[in-house]
């Protein structure tokens, strides 16, 4: 190459340098060899300025991680709660609580794990089986956070979980010519924590019958399941659904679904069962009754009562939902559950949970938390489409004819 080449070369490649350096908006897209067609540059390169960006929405990656990306609300603080106008007409609820769990602890971050696997849900969006979008009705939905529960004293923690859902219960309603009542939608945790719903749901709305989703009864008597050991330990999440019971809590017409785990008494357990007010569908059951036939079977149990529904993940099949503490082989595929679940549109449900979500256990898919959240949004969608009246309404009602 002669010296003059060479010059030009090296001149040339200067001028390119520099030009990478230059603010990318003043580049001239005929200078990085980019044509000019219609006098319109590429969109790379395309002037943006400050003001012509929204930094506020539009991305589910970013800021405080909601259900849904539903509003958050602190309700648990009167003095926020005030401030924020905290009216509700259902609310989600975290309970990170996993020490009464017999099998591998995690569940504890099982609140956070659904939130997460929540984020592709909007409250604009709408089924594609049903039209409904249940986020955007006439019910406020919001998200309450999680409660602080302690992870050293089961007690205390319970204590703590049943304050909570007083508290969150005894907001006012956003709108209260629907129900006065809000009603609590609770992300666990392990199983005990429903015993917390339970006992509010009851004082709110009265006796309920309880739709269990699990692989396992969990109206085990605590002196078989922890009680040997203390009283302290017989209170756990498969003791939870007896407790209940013995409380007053729960009526005699209240069913499982999905069971499918071994008994420790061949008959005593099953027996405690009935005495407890549960009748069962297996999980083998659907192979001949079918999704249509699980469904009529609910729904002729439960009646016109007040239905209160717990989703233990481990319902659903390992290879469905891999996280959680006690996975049982042999279960309901994700696409069955949803199915049943839209199916019981109609019952008057007053209060839900999704439970026993492990995410450290979970895939690199994040197929648990995936299923978890749509599981919610089911249940969701339940409670929207069927307002019930609680003892608050009844009881306006009364003062109403008694002036009249």
């Amino acid at each position: 190459m002669s010296p003059l080449r060479r010059i030009t070369a090296l001149l040339g490649a200067s001028v390119s340098a520099a030009a990478w350096q230059l603010p990318r908006n003043n580049i001239p897209p005929e200078a990085l060899g980019y044509p000019q067609r219609g006098g319109q540059h590429p969109l790379a390169w395309a002037p943006v300025h400050d003001d012509d960006v929204d930094i506020v929405t539009g991305s589910q990656f970013h800021g405080l991680k909601t259900f849904g990306n539903l509003p958050y609300v602190n309700c648990f603080s009167d003095e926020e709660a005030q401030q924020q106008d905290a009216k509700y007409d259902i609310a989600i609820l975290g309970a990170p609580f996993d020490t009464s769990t017999t099998g591998r602890p995690g569940a504890r971050f099982g609140p956070q794990g659904i939130r997460i696997g929540s984020q592709r849900i909007f409250p604009g969006g709408y089924s594609i089986y049903t039209g409904e979008s249940p986020l955007q009705s006439w019910a406020k939905i919001v998200d309450t956070g999680d409660v602080q529960t302690t992870w050293l004293d089961n007690t205390v923690a319970l204590r703590q979980l049943d304050k909570a859902h007083k508290v969150v219960s005894s907001r006012p309603a956003a709108n209260a010519s629907v129900s006065r009542t809000p009603r609590i939608l609770t992300l666990g945790g392990d199983h005990t924590t429903t015993l917390s719903a339970l006992r509010s749901a009851h004082d709110k709305w009265g006796d309920i019958s309880v739709v269990h989703f699990d692989s396992h009864i969990d109206t085990w008597d605590p002196a078989v399941l922890g009680g040997g050991l203390s009283d302290y330990a017989g209170v756990n999440h498969g003791t939870f659904l007896h407790i209940a019971h013995e409380e007053g809590l729960i009526r005699n017409t209240s069913i499982h679904a999905g069971i499918r785990a071994p008994v420790m008494r061949r008959k005593g357990d099953l027996r405690n069962d009935v005495r407890c007010g549960f009748d069962m569908i297996t999980a083998r059951a659907i192979d001949k009754a079918g999704v249509d036939g699980v469904v009529a079977q609910i729904k002729e149990r439960v009646g016109d009562s007040n239905v209160y529904i717990s989703v233990d993940i481990d319902v659903l099949d390992p290879a469905y939902a891999p996280a959680t503490g006690t996975a049982e082989p042999g279960g309901w595929t994700s696409r069955e559950l949803l199915t049943i679940l839209d199916g019981l549109s109609g019952l008057k449900v007053i209060g839900a949970d999704v439970v026993e979500v492990a995410p450290i256990y979970d895939n690199p898919g994040e197929t648990t938390v995936l299923a978890a959240a749509e599981v919610g949004l089911s249940l969701l969608t339940l409670m929207v489409n069927q307002p019930v009246e609680s003892r608050a309404d009844k009881e306006a009602l009364k003062k109403i004819r008694n002036v009249e």
